[in-house]
Formats: C-alpha cells, sequence, structure tokens
C-alpha cells in the first residue's frame, strides 16, 4: 500500500502543470479509495486474483483499457504482470516508460561489507522520472496536498467530536524488523493519555492487531481502536483530519502525508537513505535506531531480514524520545 500512496503526490504534480492531462491509475481495489478527491484522476480496478489473472487475463485487461486511448502508459511497478501489459499496449505503438527502482544502489546500501551508506533517490522522484520521460517533466515542490476529507456520521458516531486534537498511532509494519515493540508504544500512548489533551486513534490491520488495539485503548480513557471498525475510506476521513501520525517505516506514513499531516517515523532496520521516506516531512521527524549499535542498518529495504543481535534495534529508541517529538509537533514553542 505504500507504494500506491507514494504515488499520490506525484500524480498531484502533473495534474497541476498539465491541466489538459487525464490520469487514469490502475490498481487494486483496495487502493482505489487513496485517489479520492484527485482532480482528473479516475480509477480503474485491476483485479489479478480472478478477472484479470495470468496471461489470458491481462490480455482481456488490456482489450478493456484499449477503448480509453491513451496517449502514454507509465509503469510505476515495474513487476511480471506489468511488463505483460506493456507488451500488449505497444502493439499499439503508444509511448511507455517504466520506474528504474535502482535495484544496485539499493543493494550497495544494505550489503554487510562495503556498504555504500549515502542517500539514494527518493521514490517519488523516480516516480516523477516516469512522467519525465514520457514529456511530462515535474517539481515535485508544487505538489499540493489532499483536502481534508468532512467525517461521515458513522466516524463521526466513532470518534466524537471534541476539543482535544487528535494523535494518530499505527505501531504496525508489515516485518517485525520495522515495528516498535508494543510495551514502548503503549508508554508513548500512556505518556499522551495522561495529559489528558489528545485523543489517541490506534489504527491497524489482521485480527491479532484488532485484539492488541482493543486492550490498549480499553486500559487508556483517551485511546480509541479504529483498526476492524472502518474500510479504508472511512479511516482516511479520519487520517486526513489528524493534528499528527505516528507510524512505522509503513503505508500509514504517507497515507497521512499524502494530506499534509506532520508524521513522526520510527525506524528499525530500514532507514530513510534508501528513498521511502514519507513526502514533504522535514528529517528531523525520522526517530531511528542507533546505528553506532548496529552499524549494518540497513539491513534490507523493506525490513525482512533482521541479522542475529537485531531484533532489539528499535529498543534503542526511547519512548520519552518519541513522546517529545509529538508533542514539539502538537505544542510547538513559539519564540
Amino acid at each position: 500500500m505504500g507504494d500506491v500512496a507514494m504515488t499520490v503526490p506525484v500524480i498531484q504534480a502533473v495534474t497541476e502543470k498539465y491541466p489538459e492531462v487525464q490520469v487514469t491509475v490502475l490498481t487494486k481495489k483496495l487502493f482505489m479509495p487513496i485517489f479520492n478527491g484527485m482532480e482528473r484522476v479516475q480509477t480503474i480496478e485491476a483485479d489479478v486474483k480472478k478477472r484479470h489473472k495470468g496471461l489470458i487475463g491481462l490480455w482481456r485487461l488490456y482489450q478493456e483499457l484499449k477503448p480509453l486511448n491513451f496517449n502514454a502508459v507509465a509503469d510505476l511497478h515495474n513487476v511480471l504482470r506489468s511488463r505483460v501489459l506493456k507488451k500488449y499496449f505497444a502493439l499499439e505503438r503508444i509511448p511507455i516508460e517504466q520506474i528504474d527502482k535502482g535495484r544496485k544502489e539499493k543493494k550497495a546500501l544494505t550489503r554487510s561489507k562495503n556498504k555504500v551508506f549515502q542517500q539514494l533517490k527518493s521514490t517519488h522522484q523516480r516516480y516523477a522520472d516516469v512522467f519525465t520521460q514520457l514529456g511530462f517533466p515535474i517539481e515535485l515542490s508544487k505538489a499540493k496536498p489532499l483536502a481534508r476529507i468532512q467525517l461521515s456520521e458513522k466516524v463521526l458516531g466513532l470518534v466524537q467530536q471534541d476539543t482535544k486534537k487528535w494523535v494518530g498511532i499505527a505501531p504496525f509494519a508489515a516485518h517485525e524488523g520495522k515495528m516498535y515493540p508494543l510495551e514502548h508504544t503503549e508508554e508513548v500512548i500512556k505518556e499522551l493519555n495522561n495529559t489528558n489533551k489528545y485523543k489517541i486513534l490506534l489504527f491497524g490491520g489482521g485480527a491479532k492487531e484488532v485484539e492488541l488495539l482493543e486492550e490498549l485503548a480499553s486500559t487508556y480513557e483517551n485511546a480509541l481502536n479504529m483498526a476492524g471498525k472502518l474500510i479504508l475510506s472511512e479511516e482516511l476521513q479520519l487520517i486526513s483530519n489528524l493534528d499528527v501520525m505516528l507510524s512505522m517505516d509503513s503505508g500509514n506514513s504517507h497515507l497521512a502525508t499524502n494530506y499534509g499531516i506532520p508524521v513522526v517515523t520510527l525506524w528499525g532496520v530500514t532507514h530513510p537513505f534508501a528513498g521511502f521516506y514519507s513526502f514533504n516531512q522535514p528529517l528531523e521527524n525520522a526517530l531511528l535506531a542507533d546505528r553506532e549499535k548496529y552499524p549494518l542498518i540497513p539491513t534490507s529495504i523493506y525490513g525482512n531480514k533482521v541479522p542475529e543481535g537485531y531484533e532489539n534495534a528499535m529498543k534503542t529508541i526511547e519512548p520519552k524520545k518519541v513522546v517529545e517529538k509529538l508533542l514539539s509537533i502538537l505544542e510547538p514553542i513559539v519564540d
């Protein structure tokens, strides 16, 4: 989901600069709400599990897309399915460009020996480069955040309107190497809860996550579990109205940043240098595991490789530091 969410500011920059351009995003049904509210952007479902599965399914998808008469195709994914689809579009001699994922430099950044520890091109810029190659150069700095979404009655009924500032916390990630220990997350929640100034909204996904978040929410009066209660479009309503989001190196950080919400991110065995940092967020909002103790960081791009002895890397990010960072955003000191 994170990769999909990261396309939003890039597409925003394209439609802002080129008012004559209409963008069609081909994505899974689950991710389509991410693009809601974008001008001259429509979404089409790629049903890769059923209708559009395999070579025949992708040919069917191509036949469904063909009547739209695209002037160009931007492949921002560059995986087997998109490569097959591009072969079909090539039959019409439509200009096609694809993302350069920078695999070689990412490998150099994450290897344990002769590591080249330097900032790589951001994924946002890699997406932008595809549009440049198609003849639509853009300035990412011109990308405007999406407008906040009005809360539906259902969402309002869950969270209740009040004068407290809203803090979103998304404590989970796809891999354990990117997850802040739950007991540390609880310390952060406890400190925020004790101020009685903030409403803490907890986001998550699977059944186990829902159970853990329900337990946290029942412990702290200012905490509410949103996991398992809302579909993505409703979660985005909430996220777009937060005052700050605390997230791992995960999709939630990108969803929030698309609405211009300040995001504090926690990094374990991954690192912002790989190019997946939230768009337009100040780098000081990234709290990192201690590389002096864990010099092999980043050990992978996606957090799926945790070397022996690196299991506790995220414990070097003290809950106190996390709370301080959140409060500096929620209650900025004006000189």
